[in-house]
């Protein structure tokens, strides 16, 4: 299993002047160090930098029953519930570390903060429940009756058969019209600077893209980033949301299969950074496909959950059906809030789809009450606790919310999340349902944004009312998109990134 990035003592600040030297001199984006004796960076990190908190993929199948781990909410454990408060109102903090967030919250928010806090605590404490089990087919949990947030719609109780049509933006192709809405949009957020952004693309030695490359990315100053490629052999590096200390050239290496590439990235420069792997390895036969559902499961998701019910099995046949007939494992993780009888119920991977189909089955939309929710712990819990497989692996999230997870809350934060996410080759699709705010579509687009995914939105007959049934208005910040029913839009997802992937895979 290929092991997370130790630190050493920093490499020579004349490795990197001499790069910058030789760039200059010839315009240069490519200086490979082709072969399987070239060194792996080991980056030197800052004293303000986590050293990464991740294992790399490694499972090397789902051929397993469902396992099941859940963390309890306050519900669960009896305690007293405090008197609800109302979503906190923070400015944006643009540009800001993390913890001014922190600094700028109402006095409102501190109960709610720390009544947070205290069921994370209780929950960590408490057993893990049904471990390693088979959960129950089509068994639905106990659970208190649906409850709407506040700020959420009622529910619509659309007809089950109805098909739901939604749209979808890609912010990474639009980067531009990107940086604008993130420009117009004035709410609190976790600020990573993606002002500087570059494109990174692996070949092998015959020009064939190269899958799921390791990448490490660092500054004369230690800083660093880790990613992995995509199906395309391709990711986004976004320096400035690394390295507080700008600098001016970047060092980044590449390796597969014990093959190593490197070149350097110049700040400023308008070429993407290509680097060459000789002899990466083959193509598995047939592609790997680990594809997550990451839902809302609060009362006010009851129609999304619903329609995934009935959609699941069509969508699970085409993906089976696609050129590349891939392997798939599928996972499911519902989160609800610290308030609720759970907070994160996640289900591991399986490739048995009727046990997954059960699981999915036996979830319920209930609680809620304010409008933030626990997407921070499940989506850090979807990052690192699920069984992702290792190397040639596609790996998507589909996250399915209808609120922005809480700011107010110590614990995982959805900007670490999705850092770790790219570095282990996560791509998230982010699926705002009705309801989803101005916030949550910037948090949303944030997510999908770093990791190389895209923006998905429902969309209705009428934009700014669910209740008026399918159709192809939207109230959210978007435009130039096409209009398909959601489960028609996941399959094309799933089917664009597996058939980027070089012939054998």
């Amino acid at each position: 299993m290929a092991q997370p990035f130790a630190p050493r003592s920093r490499r020579p600040l004349v490795v990197l002047l001499c790069a910058q030297f030789l760039l200059s001199a010839c315009g240069a984006t490519e200086i490979p160090a082709i072969g399987a004796n070239a060194r792996w960076p080991q980056p030197a990190l800052q004293i303000s930098q986590i050293e990464p908190n991740f294992q790399a993929p490694s499972a090397t199948h789902c051929a397993r029953p469902v396992q099941t781990h859940e963390t309890p909410g306050m519900r669960n454990v009896q305690l007293e519930r405090p008197r609800p408060t109302p979503a906190p109102t923070v400015g944006r903090l643009d540009a800001a570390p993390p913890e001014t967030l922190r600094k700028a919250e109402p006095a409102a928010a501190a109960e709610k903060k720390a009544y947070g806090s205290s069921a994370r605590e209780l929950s960590a404490a408490m057993a893990p429940v049904a471990e390693s089990a088979p959960a129950p087919a089509a068994v639905a949990p106990a659970s208190p009756a649906p409850r709407a947030s506040i700020a959420q719609p009622a529910q619509v109780g659309r007809p089950a058969n109805e098909p739901v049509t939604a749209g979808m933006v890609d912010d990474n192709a639009d980067f531009n019209e990107y940086l604008n809405f993130r420009g117009r949009t004035q709410v609190a957020h976790r600020e990573r600077d993606i002002s500087m952004r570059y494109l990174l693309q692996v070949r092998d030695a015959r020009g064939a893209v190269v899958p799921d490359a390791e990448v490490a990315v660092q500054a004369s100053s230690g800083a660093a980033m880790w990613a992995r490629t995509d199906a395309g052999g391709r990711a986004w590096l976004h320096p400035l949301a690394f390295d507080r200390t700008h600098s001016q050239m970047y060092e980044v290496t590449v390796r597969k299969n014990g093959r190593q590439g490197t070149a350097f990235l110049q700040r400023g420069q308008k070429s993407a950074v290509d680097v060459v792997i000789d002899k990466p390895g083959a193509a598995p036969a047939r592609a790997q496909l680990d594809l997550v559902f990451l839902i809302d499961a609060t009362g006010s998701m009851a129609d999304e959950i619903a329609k995934l019910k009935t959609t699941l099995r069509t969508i699970a046949d085409e993906v089976a059906r696609l050129p590349s007939r891939p392997d798939t494992c599928f996972g499911l993780v519902a989160y609800r809030d610290v308030t609720d009888d759970f907070v994160v119920r996640r289900h591991d991977f399986t490739d048995n789809l009727d046990a997954f189909q059960g699981v999915l089955n036996g979830l319920q939309a209930a609680g809620g009450g304010d409008y933030p929710e626990a997407m921070n712990e499940a989506l850090a819990e979807t990052v690192h606790q699920l069984s992702w497989r290792g190397t040639g692996t596609t790996r998507l999230v589909v996250l399915l919310a209808d609120a922005p997870p809480h700011l107010d809350y110590s614990g995982p934060q959805y900007d670490d999340s999705m850092v770790a996410a790219l570095s282990k080759g996560i791509k998230v699709f982010s699926v705002g349902a009705s309801g989803l705010d101005k916030q949550g579509e910037y948090i949303q687009r944030q997510i999908a944004q770093y990791t190389g995914g895209r923006f998905v939105f429902l969309t209705y007959k009428e934009g700014s009312n669910p209740a008026s049934g399918r159709g192809s208005e939207t109230r959210h910040d978007v435009a130039n998109y096409s209009v398909q029913t959601l489960d028609r839009l996941i399959v094309r997802l799933v089917s664009e990134e597996l058939g980027k992937l070089p012939a054998g895979g």
